[in-house]
């Protein structure tokens, strides 16, 4: 098996294990204004989600 072929299998079993999946649907005007948003950051729309993600948990706090 070549490298680059391991290394997509590595890849590939890497995310069933470790990953999830999560779709969002959005209307495409809400899209665009998102991706426009995360471009000005140079920040790809999936990097976007995440950090808000991430700060909005940080920011709400501990729940218990």
């Amino acid at each position: 098996m070549a490298a680059s072929a391991k290394k997509k299998q590595y890849d590939i079993e890497y995310a069933k294990t470790h990953l999830k999946r999560v779709p969002l649907d959005l209307r495409l005007d809400k899209y665009d204004e998102i991706k426009a948003h995360a471009e000005q950051r140079s920040e790809s729309v999936n990097g976007f989600i995440k950090r808000a993600i991430n700060e909005t948990m940080e920011r709400d706090g501990d729940p218990a």
